[in-house]
């Protein structure tokens, strides 16, 4: 043993992960859990923060909202953290909000969220309804037609998310002609009945907010009963790279999503990730879920070396106060709400798979996570000119 204490190295950052690796959401937070692992490991490869390296405690809920709040209470009370990455529903981060503001922690949250949230212990990476949305309702309205049918996860998201668009598209002209909520872990013979409704109605367009298993079911009964995408798509938040992989690209052809990152974007930055990713995870494809999450990290690094503490009030503040070159475009959060300030953009799947963007905003958007200026005027008009 040494005797000199000024030799000792100092002790790493402990940070919590919180994401599941089984359960109805197990593709999406895998994708979140390998995102946060690859920050971390580069952010360790290049020293740590301060000479200090991140030093993770990770607990697998395993989609269980009781799961997410009785491992985050025994983070922040038995691991000695102060600091979580994880959740990914809102039904997951509304269960350990009131864990994270009694103990004055801080949670990063890389999901799209519903919105009409704020607290001042979460910092919100994903986009909110102002920030796709919006701008998917307007761009639907334009090319796609004017007939929707809303079928949705039967939880605070898809109910919420539904809501906004039904508001925006009978506001724009347009008409929701059925709106359908099935359980989270619907199966194949919940989701039989939906199909054979949109082939009676013939929307001109499927706005989708399942989640996971579901969501991959209604995917391929879509294409079993032989609807066709060019005719009728599904559009969606929340489908990815890796999903339409194991749905089987060919399935997902056509198909339309919002996001404000696919792996296809043409930046220095994004290939300096694709090129990191591939040597970690080899062929398993980068997506928006694993894009956010590697993200936040770099994010919250960038800022702890600015407060050179994890005290939750001089950690916000430092958040605000950086940047970071993300593989999406440069990533700011507002210090007005805690959310992200970020690029919308609409693509379209291929059958290969990845994803063509077809529209993309100017400039960033700012987060409105409480739709203060409630329409899309200016979405139309920049969609117009686009």
């Amino acid at each position: 043993m040494n005797a000199n204490p000024s030799c000792t190295p100092e002790p790493g950052w402990r940070i919590g992960v919180l994401f599941s690796r089984a359960g109805i959401t197990q593709a999406t937070e895998t994708e979140h859990f390998y995102g946060t692992v690859l920050a971390i490991e580069e952010i360790n490869a290049a020293g740590g923060v301060a000479g200090r390296p991140l030093d993770p405690v990770v607990h697998d809920p395993k989609g269980d909202a009781n799961e997410y709040r009785k491992l985050a209470q025994h983070l922040l009370r038995e691991d000695d953290v102060s600091v979580i990455f994880g959740c990914s529903t809102s039904s997951s981060r509304k269960a350990v909000l009131p864990v994270i503001e009694r103990n004055n922690a801080l949670l990063w949250y890389s999901s799209i969220h519903e919105g009409f949230e704020y607290s001042p212990n979460v910092i919100y990476t994903g986009a909110v309804p102002n920030q796709n949305s919006m701008q998917l309702a307007a761009w639907l309205l334009r090319h796609r037609g004017r007939r929707f049918f809303l079928v949705g996860a039967d939880y605070i998201y898809p109910r919420e998310s539904n809501r906004i668009m039904r508001d925006m598209v009978q506001e724009h002209g347009g008409e929701i002609v059925a709106e359908v909520y099935l359980p989270s872990d619907a199966g194949p013979a919940d989701l039989e009945p939906v199909v054979q409704d949109i082939e009676g109605v013939k929307p001109d367009v499927v706005f989708s907010t399942l989640i996971g298993r579901a969501a991959r079911a209604f995917y391929t009964l879509y294409r079993e009963h032989g609807i066709d995408p060019a005719r009728i798509p599904i559009a969606s938040l929340t489908m990815t790279e890796y999903e339409t992989r194991m749905i089987g690209p060919a399935l997902c052809g056509g198909h339309i999503v919002a996001a404000s990152y696919v792996n296809t974007l043409d930046n220095d930055s994004n290939r300096r990730f694709l090129a990191s990713w591939r040597t970690r995870f080899g062929a398993l494809p980068a997506s928006m879920w694993s894009e956010m999450a590697y993200n936040q990290v770099h994010l919250f690094a960038l800022a702890l070396a600015r407060a050179r503490t994890l005290d939750t009030e001089k950690l916000v503040a430092a958040v605000h106060a950086v940047e970071f070159d993300s593989p999406e475009g440069l990533l700011r959060i507002d210090p007005g709400n805690n959310h992200a300030i970020l690029t919308p953009r609409i693509a379209v799947c291929r059958p290969d798979g990845a994803f063509d963007v077809v529209w993309e905003s100017r400039s960033p958007i700012k987060p409105d996570p409480y739709l203060t200026a409630y329409g899309f005027s200016d979405f139309w008009i920049e969609g117009e000119a686009a």
